[in-house]
């Protein structure tokens, strides 16, 4: 066995459990409807979706002021189809493209040789996006939805199975608890259709993030090369000096990527510098690691912009769908159901649920109202007013 087809089939293990889960819940929708006492049925999901759509737009344009852009679109992809999505939101450098799909092509398959073949291919790329693509089709069986280029795409198989399988646990009559299991799979529609139709709002955000992600993949691609192209002896030296757990030689691209994965500024920077403080700080890079790698520290100095406007991108994105969601649904019937039955939760523990991007799209909210909302999208912060919000405020009301 090559070096390469152990990578590939480490990479699968890694990804073992969601793809037996997607097996398992496969298998038992396929053994519910091969059960003739079960004889309820739940509307599809392409005609409930339809059905709440103009709901949603309507929630939206209230709440927020914003509108719904009117080629936004619904598209209902089985979980191969969702799986190649997911490999397009790796927002990649130009000449990465193609690689990058055929590599979530390949995951998603399960093919090895072909993962192994395309490693070889070019060790560099595969260094940089296979994480990315091993974490973004985790979980992806249980993932509600997702937005892309004018498009909300909800993921049918999930859906399909959801409710069936919820109802079908609680055993015979199964007619008595069919009211509140519809209830809770309208309401998994209305806050997956409401959060991705906020998304599709936030073109401006949006950008701001797949600009910063390319420059950082970049920077990435740039740190892979220099990691691989050092010589056996610096590379032990390195090991040595960072006392880091040896590779036997025999496996070079094994040991030239465990110090990429050790050296890549998320994990030697984020690792002690919280996201937050990225803005004050700058990762100190040891001078002995440095003389061993000149070109280290540009790296990193290099990265830090585009993460910042990364993270802060995705801080507003994330953070003002979750609190429209919250605002919009607190008083909904459906929703309420849907945390109850699917999540086991209330709707307190729900609120209490908070991060950065819940907090400062709160505090800015407290202060604009409804203006709010465009003024993000248009004006989105840096990492140093996301920390304070009355830093924003003073900026865009100059």
């Amino acid at each position: 066995m090559t070096e390469y087809n152990e990578f590939a089939e480490a990479l699968i293990d890694q990804l073992l459990v969601e793809i037996n889960e997607e097996k398992e819940n496969s298998d038992l929708a396929s053994k519910i409807d091969e059960d003739s006492s079960f004889n309820v049925t739940f509307d599809s999901l392409e005609d409930a979706s339809k059905e709440i759509f103009p709901w949603v737009k309507q929630k939206i344009l209230d709440y927020t002021g914003l509108t719904v852009p009117e080629n936004t679109k619904m598209e209902f992809p089985e979980l191969l189809e969702l799986k190649k999505l997911k490999g397009r939101r790796i927002f990649t450098t130009e000449n990465a493209r193609e690689f990058v799909d055929s590599l979530v092509d390949a995951i998603s398959k399960e093919d090895i040789g072909k993962i192994s073949s395309l490693m070889k291919q070019d060790t560099v790329k595969y260094l940089v996006y296979s994480t990315y693509a091993k974490n973004y089709i985790s979980k992806i069986s249980v993932t509600f939805g997702d937005y892309l280029d004018d498009t909300i795409y909800l993921n049918k198989l999930f859906f399909s199975i959801l409710p069936k399988i919820k109802l079908y646990s609680q055993g015979h009559p199964y007619e008595s608890g069919y009211e509140v299991i519809k209830s809770s799979y309208i309401g998994a529609i209305k806050m997956t259709m409401l959060e991705e139709s906020i998304h599709a709002i936030q073109r401006n955000l949006y950008k701001s993030n797949k600009e910063a992600v390319k420059k950082v993949n970049e920077i990435y691609e740039d740190l892979a090369k220099i990691i691989l192209d050092l010589d056996d002896s610096t590379l032990s030296k390195i090991f040595d000096y960072m006392n880091l757990e040896p590779v036997p030689d025999e496996f070079p691209i094994a040991k030239r990527a465990n110090l990429f994965f050790v050296l890549n500024p998320e994990n030697f920077i984020l690792g002690t510098l919280p996201p937050d403080q990225m803005a004050t700080k700058e990762g100190q890079i040891d001078t002995k690691l440095s003389e061993m790698i000149p070109q280290l520290s540009d790296i990193y100095r290099k990265w830090l912009k585009p993460r910042q406007q990364q993270h802060a991108a995705m801080t507003v994105i994330q953070g003002m769908a979750s609190f429209s969601i919250r605002n919009i649904l607190k008083d909904d019937p459906d929703f309420k159901n849907y945390l109850n039955v699917f999540k086991g939760i209330d709707l307190s523990a729900f609120h209490a649920q908070t991060n950065l991007g819940i907090n400062f799209t709160d505090a800015t909210y407290t202060k604009l109202g409804k203006e709010a909302f465009k003024k993000l999208i248009d004006e989105p912060p840096n990492t140093m007013e996301l920390k304070d919000s009355q830093l924003y405020l003073n900026r865009i009301n100059q």
